[in-house]
């Protein structure tokens, strides 16, 4: 079963993304930056859907920490986001990340075909 780790501290989307994504994939959900820098390296999963707004560190700064370890730096990257705004996307491709989805996760087809497409 491909794995996939998910970091975000919302418990609300957090199930949410298990409930999408349980049956099909081993899930592992990090609260927060620091836990998922110490976690991902040894869960080392297919993709890593990424929140920006995360308390202390955010995505962007979470993201640039795993491109510097050698074991994941190539591994896929989804900003799993409520910044929705004109230019977010672009923004957000730009420092580093393999895609964007947008929160709330209003079409759950559409969302478990983004990640397919990456595994």
């Amino acid at each position: 079963m491909k794995k996939i780790a998910v970091v975000e501290d919302n418990p609300d989307n957090s199930l949410l993304i298990e409930a999408i994504l349980g049956g099909e994939y081993e899930v592992t959900v990090y609260e927060n930056g620091p836990d998922a820098l110490a976690g991902i390296p040894g869960f080392l999963p297919e993709l890593i859907l990424l929140d920006i707004a995360l308390p202390g560190m955010d995505g962007v700064e979470v993201l640039a920490n795993l491109r510097m370890m050698e074991s994941i730096k190539d591994l896929p990257v989804i900003a799993l986001t409520a910044h929705a705004m004109v230019g977010d996307k672009n923004k957000y491709l730009e420092e580093g990340f393999d895609s964007y989805y947008s929160k709330p996760i209003l079409d759950i087809d559409d969302f478990k075909a983004v990640v397919k497409s990456f595994l």
